[in-house]
């Protein structure tokens, strides 16, 4: 009898890839065969659009496999999901990080009673305790070191995919990362869904920057560190300390920003002003001047006015930013925003490519800007790695992959430099 294999397909944000890789070893240990586990996204009502779509086209291709629908449209739709003829379990964001949940689906395929477990994430205090050792390429490895969000965006459903947060204790992301230098990682990265509130619910209440100095001092031979998208204005003392004086956390940060208008951001319920943040970036650009910024911004939200999203626009180049993720606004039932008076469609498609726009031209500032200059670059496959800015770089040849490589840059193309 053939043993037919498991298939995962992800949505979404790195957190999700990161629980998949996690996922894949529960089943694997559970026994588990012909299975199809989507894990899905909740971040827009597009998401949810595409993860039912893909749900679709997965069963036509696996016809016989049992097919587990989990991730945060799951969490907070699971009615939506369970109602789908294609779908045989849905699994919540607590439960698909729980090995009995794996081991319980081995022994009992076909248990009806259970075919839906999505419990109150609200209720969950503690992160799940599955930690991946080497997920991303070779050179790479993203350790999750928080999940959750105690804020309420009027535009966000995901802490009701993923509850309030809750942090993994400093002592427990040393040791994981010391053990990612010890199998020949270079670079880690520092992963959450408000990772800017690690710490909080943590005795003493530790900030992410007391977390950062922590994995620098106490793994020495860790190359190169990175964190991932960062709330700028809930960034501490010993944060911008380290983005000053440790020139192994790498100089690139990826900011939830969202807007550039001070009534919009107030609408959103954001913690910042305009003028927050364009002092951050202003600041950390001082501290490090090599320091690259991405941000997140939604273009057509509520009531957005055109001299509002101006205000976005102009942000790209006061702040300095450099890749953008242009987030055009869909309503997401059961978030504030939905019940705010909405932009007609092709407004907000307008200005989502314009934002776009602002941001190619951005990226090929910055790609100019590297013409000539020597980079330290990390290798994540032999013809392609990323600078310490986080900017991809072709080779014309092989390279060992995982290592870090000196390079003059000589060109670009694209949205990439060639070494």
């Amino acid at each position: 009898m053939t043993v037919k294999p498991l298939v995962f397909h992800t949505l979404g944000c790195r957190l999700n890839a990161y629980e998949t890789e996690a996922m894949r070893e529960m089943t694997a240990s559970a026994g588990l065969s012909d299975l199809v586990i989507v894990n899905t996204c909740a971040v827009t009502a597009e998401a949810v659009r595409k993860a039912r779509q893909d749900i679709r086209r997965l069963r036509r291709q696996n016809p016989d496999a049992t097919l587990v629908v989990t991730g945060c449209a799951a969490q907070t739709e699971p009615g939506t999901f369970a109602a789908m003829p294609e779908v045989d379990r849905v699994i919540g964001n607590t439960e698909k990080m729980q090995a009995g949940t794996w081991a319980s689906m081995a022994a009992d395929f076909v248990g009806e009673t259970e075919r839906v477990q999505v419990d109150d994430i609200m209720s969950v205090t503690e992160t799940a305790g599955h930690l991946i050792d080497g997920f991303g390429t070779r050179a790479r490895a993203y350790v999750q070191v928080q999940n959750g969000c105690d804020h309420r965006c009027t535009f966000c459903i995901i802490p009701f995919g993923r509850g309030n947060s809750r942090s993994v204790p400093a002592g427990v992301v040393v040791d994981q990362i010391k053990r990612l230098v010890g199998r020949g990682y270079n670079e880690v990265v520092l992963t959450g869904v408000d990772l800017t509130s690690w710490g909080a619910d943590l005795p003493g209440t530790p900030r992410l920057g007391d977390l950062v100095m922590r994995i620098l001092r106490l793994v020495p031979d860790l190359a190169r560190l990175r964190i991932s998208s960062i709330d700028s204005i809930e960034a501490d003392e010993n944060l911008m300390q380290a983005i000053a004086t440790e020139p192994r956390l790498m100089p690139h940060l990826h900011l939830s920003l969202q807007h550039g208008d001070d009534l919009i951001l107030k609408r959103m319920k954001r913690r910042h002003l305009r003028d927050d943040a364009i002092r951050f970036c202003e600041e950390a650009r001082r501290l490090r001047p090599e320091i690259v910024f991405g941000a997140d911004i939604i273009a057509g939200f509520p009531t957005e006015t055109e001299a509002a999203f101006e205000n976005s626009l102009k942000l790209v180049e006061e702040c300095g930013l450099t890749w953008l993720h242009v987030f055009p606004y869909s309503p997401r039932p059961g978030t504030p925003a939905a019940r705010m008076p909405q932009v007609a469609g092709a407004a907000i498609k307008d200005r989502a490519a314009r934002l776009r726009a602002a941001g190619d031209a951005a990226v090929a500032a910055h790609l100019t800007a590297q013409l000539g200059q020597t980079h330290r670059i990390l290798m994540e496959n032999p013809r392609m790695g990323r600078t310490e800015q986080f900017t991809e770089v072709d080779f014309s040849a092989d390279q060992p992959e995982g290592a870090i490589v000196t390079a003059r840059i000589t060109g670009h193309a694209g949205d990439r430099l060639t070494a």
